[in-house]
């Protein structure tokens, strides 16, 4: 029967290594139907195939086990379902362990686990039968990095969890690598009924995954106007109150801390979005220019108007391989003249290894300056600063002799230096991040109840193969820097001007070695202002010391925003930058900090009618 009533799914984690106390926090605090944790990425899964490689038990999120240890008795006195993709490389070990563990407990949840989407070791096979694994990003052939693969994983999407749930009622659902918006669609998809080819349904329940993915960031954490956030303490995890329509309510629970507001939601929407008429998944194509924001009451928020479209025929595959070592060693520098002094210590080291080091890669950062601006960044002299070196090699050896050079540094050269305890550093594998394209014919999905998994196997068919094409559309693109840094930079901080954070919010997040910069009006006039002040050009030629590709312009005009794409802007990606912003978080609040001449009435119009939708 169909799920005539709303249905609560709460989120309690964004990545592996986030609050462990969330889950304990959404049970205890108020019923929910159905619980998701997300905990893995394109790293993560490299780090669990290495895990998996020294123990076939492991490969999973094992501290998930002590996180769902202190309220599997609640959770299943209060019938709410468990979904998240914790199991990573291997997911059955991890449901076996949960298992175990309910069993010490003397409780005896039903458990489904959902795989196969580990293709590392059918490579030859696939490539048989048509698959190329060329790079989706760059088009590179995938053969000079084939000997040194270290992980592969299909992002499946929400049809097997749905599968799981109907033949079976799980209490738990351990998947490896579903997508973190899948595992939150799937129980719309049961509970209501949807079909799997109502485009606007679904793609709201993708919005829905979205927003909840990333845990306490949509309920006051990384929030720009963050001093409206009155508590921190025991943040409130979101939830989505979700109509049988597709339209929903974002929330929390009462008495926890953080805040929902039309703000807050909309600086999460623009996190890590893309080509916003393009947000590809496993299920759908949702279009996020569609998105439609109200504020129904405190901490209560209403996105409606989605729109979808059918998908793509194609899985995407997360691949990670091993392509070298790197090390980053740090020394402390105080003032006076810090900087000055920081510059010449970079100049000492670097000049000990020749006219030209030894490496693939190297880095100099001036943390407490400029490490995550750079020349956006510098202000008055700093008291302190601390220097970061870095190289990257695929020669483990030279970075070895990197590590070692480092200490030495500190009676060479001028005052006021010391030498933290870590700063020297560790030399670590680097991983490459490999995204391709895979056939949705190719890969079938497998559930099974880990109670009996020889029994109860079953693959999963997906009955849409889609014939959705991606074609990107920015009404904005800058290729190179329309002028050098010196020019540009005489023109910022005028007599008049205003810093952007008056008449805007911002949220930066990273895909690969791309930044997205997304910048949310606070009024109508500021918007158009934005939209005619802000555009690719100018980022590009702000962000030209860090963004190394070319920058796209998105126009989200329902939202009042604007979404700035920076392509080879991170130094590689996370997996493989040296720098200290490896994913670009930071890139939001350069934005923010700019000094831009701001017309009088679009400063007084903010003030006197922020944007509400």
């Amino acid at each position: 029967m169909k799920r005539k009533q709303p249905l609560k799914i709460g989120n309690a984690g964004g990545y592996w290594g986030d609050d462990p106390t969330a889950l304990k926090r959404q049970v205890s605090k108020g019923k929910l139907d159905y619980i998701t944790i997300d905990f893995l990425a394109e790293i993560t899964m490299s780090i669990m195939q290495k895990q998996f490689q020294r123990d076939p038990t492991q490969g999973y999120a094992y501290d998930f086990l002590g996180m769902i240890k202190d309220v599997l008795p609640q959770l299943l006195a209060n019938k709410t379902r468990l979904i998240t993709n914790a199991g990573g490389i291997n997911p059955q070990a991890c449901a076996k362990a949960i298992l175990d563990l309910a069993k010490t407990m003397g409780l005896s949840p039903r458990i489904a686990v959902v795989y196969g989407d580990n293709i590392l070791g059918n490579i030859d096979d696939l490539e048989r039968q048509g698959a190329n694994f060329r790079n989706m990003e760059t088009g590179e052939n995938f053969s000079h990095i084939r000997k040194n693969l270290e992980a592969a994983n299909v992002y499946f999407g929400a049809t097997p969890v749905v599968e799981a749930l109907r033949r079976w009622q799980p209490d738990i659902i351990i998947t490896g690598r579903v997508t973190d918006t899948g595992i939150t669609l799937a129980p719309m998809i049961y509970e209501f009924g949807w079909e799997l080819n109502d485009w606007d349904k679904l793609a709201s329940g993708i919005i829905a995954g979205h927003t909840l993915e990333c845990g306490a960031q949509a309920t006051g954490g990384n929030f720009s106007d963050w001093e409206l956030v009155e508590n921190f303490n025991e943040i409130g995890f979101p939830i989505a109150e979700v109509n049988p329509d597709g339209s929903f309510v974002l929330t929390k629970h009462e008495e926890t801390g953080g805040l929902v507001s039309v703000n807050t939601v909309r600086e999460q929407v623009f996190y890590e979005m893309g080509d916003p008429k393009s947000y590809i998944t496993p299920d759908v194509v949702a279009d996020f220019s569609t998105i439609r924001l109200h504020q129904e009451e405190k901490n209560r928020v209403l996105v409606s108007g989605i729109r979808g479209y059918e998908p793509t025929p194609l899985y995407k595959i997360s691949m990670a391989y091993q392509e070298g070592f790197r090390c980053s060693g740090t020394i402390l520098i105080s003032g006076p003249f810090a900087r000055k002094k920081a510059e010449r210590f970079a100049s000492i080291f670097w000049k000990r290894w020749g006219d030209n080091p030894p490496f693939d890669e190297v880095s100099t950062e001036y943390v407490g300056w400029n490490s995550c601006h750079r020349s956006l960044g510098h202000a008055e002299e700093g008291a302190e600063i601390l220097l970061r070196l870095g190289v990257r090699s695929k020669k483990e050896s030279l970075v070895k002799a990197f590590r070692r050079m480092i200490a030495p540094l500190v009676l060479s050269g001028p005052p006021g230096v010391s030498v933290l305890a870590e700063g020297l550093g560790k030399v670590q594998s680097v991983i490459g991040y490999w995204p391709a394209l895979i056939s949705k014919e190719l890969v079938t999905p497998k559930i099974a109840l880990v109670e009996d998994l020889a029994n109860t196997e079953a693959n999963v068919a997906i009955p849409l193969m889609g014939s959705f094409s991606l074609s990107t559309h920015p009404d904005q693109v800058a290729e190179s820097p329309s002028q050098n840094l010196a020019e540009f930079l005489a023109e910022l901080n005028q007599a008049d001007s205003f810093p952007l954070y008056r008449i805007c919010l911002a949220r930066s997040g990273d895909k690969g070695d791309t930044a997205n910069i997304g910048v949310l009006a606070r009024s109508e006039k500021a918007y158009a202002f934005l939209k005619e002040y802000l555009s690719a050009q100018r980022v590009k030629d702000w962000f030209q010391e860090l963004c190394h590709g070319k920058v796209s312009r998105y126009s989200l005009d329902g939202l009042l925003g604007l979404n700035f794409l920076l392509e080879k802007s991170l130094g590689g990606g996370g997996s493989r930058t040296l720098r200290a912003d490896a994913q670009g978080k930071t890139f939001s609040q350069a934005v923010l900090r700019q000094k831009v001449v701001i017309p009088r009435d679009v400063l007084n119009d903010v003030s006197s009618n922020p944007w509400r939708p």
